[in-house]
């Protein structure tokens, strides 16, 4: 069987939310791959250019100069030679001369291929014959900040982790019986509510913090009770959105924090809600505040995307400051799929979680739940409603019938 680089092509296409973006085909002598790259509202500063400073159409014109001529011939088993050959195609450490978009999707398009070619299923080229963990989702389902343009409470996202369900099924059943029961209570709470979802699916509501809080503790103990699986919750402040240099401005509330007043409400709701989960409660350069965090939510999980974006140099630094005790993997965030297991690797040779996570502008492609179970991810940041967030979930379900009786839930606690 062939499997050295014949053919690429690209082409532009959309995400779920309109946005433009790429998909990249990688043609082998036997066998075919494609992926689409993802793109964020809510970025952080240290991730890789997402398209070069001309935009959609320079990238797909310097991917047919450039990165194209370079891949054909090289044997696409060799993902770290790949990926090393689109870093060295573009000289510059954040892919700002093809953009990352092009980047991620060639390198998850080879994958892909590798899958095709050798028939494979794609998380077992990543994670080899020994990868038989399915994460837990973890699902938004009430959205703030960015996410809701500034309409819904100041943090971005309300979450839910079925960390108690047996199975796959279970667990995503779970999200989206919380989801159902969190519509139906904020139709009582806000008589404005006419059942709007933000980009990631969640409902989009004009309360607070607090009370967004409140109705997902509710649902939350609804839906617990009714099936009898555990459920965490969890939010993403994405703090960095809400930082003006000096202090967290809360626009719901109409008040602006100093970063002692945002730590104390952070930790207050922590202990208030019993969060289980919580990201980016910080800004992105703040790292002795998430190692405050850290020290005093030992048993939670305190996790950094902003923070780290996929950056084993930035991780490094969480590391040797013990700020935070998880770290977001989104793959696009570091451009390939070897920089992003250079992380992960990183990570769990440190003692954190990893949380393999989409962006609010998805896809309808599945692969995320490939890249979530090769790299033995215990959690994966999906969404819960929406045909983008969807996508994954069926495909960790495929997934799961896949390996049979060999397949297991992974441990959170």
């Amino acid at each position: 069987m062939g499997t050295r680089i014949s053919k690429l092509g690209i082409r532009k296409v959309f995400t779920g939310r309109g946005d433009l973006t790429v998909e990249v085909e990688v043609h082998l002598e036997d066998g075919w791959g494609r992926a689409i790259a993802p793109a964020g509202a809510s970025r952080g500063k240290h991730e890789v250019k997402y398209f070069p400073d001309d935009g959609v159409d320079a990238a797909i014109d310097v991917f047919k100069r450039w990165v194209e001529p370079s891949l054909i011939g090289m044997d696409a088993v060799n993902q770290v030679a790949v990926d090393k050959k689109l870093e060295e195609v573009d000289g510059t450490w954040d892919f700002s001369k093809i953009g990352g978009a092009v980047a991620v999707a060639t390198s998850m398009a080879n994958v892909v291929a590798v899958a095709d070619s050798k028939g494979l299923w794609p998380y077992q080229v990543i994670g080899g014959s020994l990868a038989n963990v399915i994460p837990y989702p973890l699902g938004n389902t009430i959205g703030g900040g960015k996410h809701s343009r500034g309409l819904g409470p100041d943090y971005q996202e309300f979450l839910i982790l079925p960390y108690g369900a047996p199975d796959i099924y279970t667990a995503v059943y779970t999200n989206m019986e919380v989801h159902r029961e969190v519509g139906k209570i904020l139709a009582k709470e806000d008589p404005t509510f006419a059942g709007g979802r933000n980009d990631e699916g969640a409902w989009t509501a004009k309360i607070s913090t607090d009370k967004a809080l409140e109705v997902l503790s509710s649902a939350v103990k609804e839906v617990s009770r009714r099936l009898g699986v555990e459920i965490g919750l969890g939010i993403d402040a994405a703090s960095s959105s809400m930082w003006n240099g000096k202090a967290y401005v809360y626009t719901n509330e109409g008040r602006e924090l100093t970063p002692k007043e945002h730590f104390e409400r952070i930790r207050g709701i922590i202990e208030k809600y019993n969060l289980m989960y919580v990201e980016d409660p910080f800004h992105e350069e703040d790292f002795q505040s998430f190692a405050e965090l850290t020290a005093l939510f030992k048993d939670r999980l305190i996790v950094g995307d902003d923070l780290f974006t996929t950056n084993p140099d930035r991780l490094a630094i969480g590391i040797r400051e013990k700020a935070a005790n998880a770290v977001l993997i989104k793959v696009d965030q570091i451009g390939t799929v070897t920089r992003a297991h250079e992380t992960v690797r990183l990570a769990l040779n440190n003692g954190y979680r990893i949380v393999v996570s989409h962006r609010s502008g998805d896809t309808e492609s599945g692969l995320l739940a490939h890249i979530a179970v090769g790299f033995k991810a215990p959690i994966i940041k999906t969404g819960i409603m929406g045909s983008e967030r969807v996508a994954k979930a069926n495909e960790l379900l495929r997934i799961w019938d896949h390996l049979g009786g060999v397949a297991r839930m992974a441990k959170i606690k």
